[in-house]
């Protein structure tokens, strides 16, 4: 049975004890995604789009019309807020078999453990999908993420023609 938006929407406390609610993206999202990636760092949209992106109207529009199906996209928000403070994108393949995994943190919500427990929820979307490996593409020089998926059981592997990039792998259950 694929599961529910509102089964995959709630609130989720991290190992610091800070809270925040997640749920999936909604077109009504777009101004608040926009101002989330505006407030990124050009290393933290590095990171994410493994380049820095021009942040316009269509790449925005985009970040929120996902398919929910090969396609999810949850957000972080402050409790009771609109702020989001976080966002996990979790695109698979069609064959349901991998799913590519990219999160990002607002600056000022860094080490309060959202990468952790939102990585921790995508995981357990895509087990509840079926998906049976996650993986992501990270810069080299983004040892905070390669650190965490690694605690978290991801293997590492190189990126056949790019020395810079590493490619982080979980096989899930």
């Amino acid at each position: 049975m694929v599961p529910t938006i509102r089964e995959w929407s709630g609130r989720l406390v991290t190992n610091t004890g800070f809270e925040f609610d997640v749920r999936p993206v909604n077109e009504g999202d777009e101004a608040r995604l926009g101002d989330f990636f505006r407030h990124l760092t050009p290393e933290d949209l590095r990171f994410r789009f493994l380049s820095t992106p021009k942040l316009d109207q269509s790449l925005i529009e985009s970040m929120v019309k996902v398919d929910h199906d090969l396609t999810e996209r949850f957000v972080a928000l402050v409790p009771r807020g609109d702020t989001i403070i976080a966002s996990a994108l979790l695109a698979t393949d069609p064959a349901r078999h991998t799913g590519e995994v990219a999160v990002a943190i607002r600056p000022e919500y860094k080490r309060r453990g959202i990468s952790w427990s939102l990585l921790e929820h995508v995981t357990r979307y895509a087990t509840a999908r079926g998906l049976k490996q996650i993986e992501s593409i990270e810069s080299r020089d983004n040892q905070a993420a390669i650190e965490l998926e690694q605690q978290m059981g991801f293997t590492l592997s190189p990126v056949e023609g790019d020395p810079a990039l590493v490619l982080v792998r979980r096989d899930l259950p």
